[in-house]
Parts: structure tokens; C-alpha cells; sequence
């Protein structure tokens, strides 16, 4: 086994899984103001 380098771990995926979860988390965001901003309008 390796000895641990702080710094020098490939992390590209990790990177690419959070841009796609910061992604997700934006559009179900918007999603769900849309929604309510139209059950508002619907309801008035």
C-alpha cells in the first residue's frame, strides 16, 4: 500500500459528481419556486 500524500489523490470524479449534484439541486430548486409560484397564481 501507498504511502499517503496529501494533495496528490485524483479527485476528477469526485469533482464531476458535485458539479452534477450542485446541477440537480439548482434545477429542482427553480422546479419547485415555478410550482409554487403557479399554485399561487391558480389559487389567487
Amino acid at each position: 500500500m501507498a504511502k499517503y500524500v496529501q494533495g496528490e489523490m485524483d479527485i476528477r470524479a469526485k469533482e464531476k459528481t458535485f458539479a452534477g449534484f450542485v446541477k440537480f439541486v439548482t434545477f429542482a430548486v427553480v422546479a419547485i419556486l415555478l410550482v409554487l409560484v403557479f399554485l399561487a397564481l391558480v389559487d389567487g
